[in-house]
């Protein structure tokens, strides 16, 4: 049964845990909050000790605009099958090992739409890393194989009329057309947001829109 939690009970939860590297994994719909929830957290967590966690955005592993363009995938960016699945296995293993002076890490750029490989660096001291991402709890292959690596997921519950108008907003910030817009909601990100709700693990916790 998943616990339902505030943002400082998260907080708390997190700084209880015995020494030693953690993966905890923030997953949710397109537009559900993740990237301000898992930024929080690690402030909340370094304000007392400085590098005690980072931030890891799974983003950081979408397939580029070329590739996505050669197979036809470029409508469907952001969909489970436009992302390197097995590149972000392999950095969370790394990750939970330790064995580095320091890992450097993908971010995605979404003013020009492109991951940008070594953008930001996690220590080896740093023991919380709090990754982030809309497909870190799907039941379904190959995403199913990062759930070993997870110590504590938590999950976003945002209502859908939420999620539209929050991403109706990113889009006409992006400058997008009333009918790109339109198509980017009913095409991709409301389907890739009902199919999180209903093809996801249960997280250990919920945190919910308020």
């Amino acid at each position: 049964m998943s616990e339902i939690v505030t943002q400082d009970a998260l907080i708390a939860r997190l700084q209880a845990l015995a020494p030693g590297r953690h993966l905890v994994a923030i997953a949710g719909a397109p537009a559900s909050g993740k990237s301000g929830l898992a930024k929080a957290v690690v402030d909340g967590l370094n304000r007392d000790h400085p590098d005690q966690a980072a931030v890891l955005p799974m983003d950081g592993y979408h397939y580029d605009d070329q590739l996505l363009d050669a197979r036809g995938h470029r409508p469907r960016k952001g969909a489970p099958h436009t992302f390197d699945v097995a590149g972000l296995r392999h950095m969370l293993k790394r990750l939970r090992a330790n064995e580095d002076p320091e890992v450097a890490i993908p971010l995605f750029d979404r003013s020009i739409e492109i991951a940008r490989a070594g953008a930001s660096v996690i220590p080896q001291r740093t023991s919380i890393i709090v990754v982030e991402g809309n497909y870190l709890l799907l039941d379904k292959p190959p995403w199913d194989s990062l759930a070993s690596l997870f110590d504590l997921t938590v999950a976003l519950d945002v209502p859908e009329d939420v999620l539209r108008e929050r991403l109706t907003q990113r889009w006409i910030h992006y400058q997008l057309s009333p009918d790109e817009i339109t198509a980017k909601l009913e095409d991709n990100d409301l389907p890739n947001g009902r199919l999180i709700r209903e093809a996801s693990r249960a997280p250990d916790l919920i945190v919910r829109h308020q």
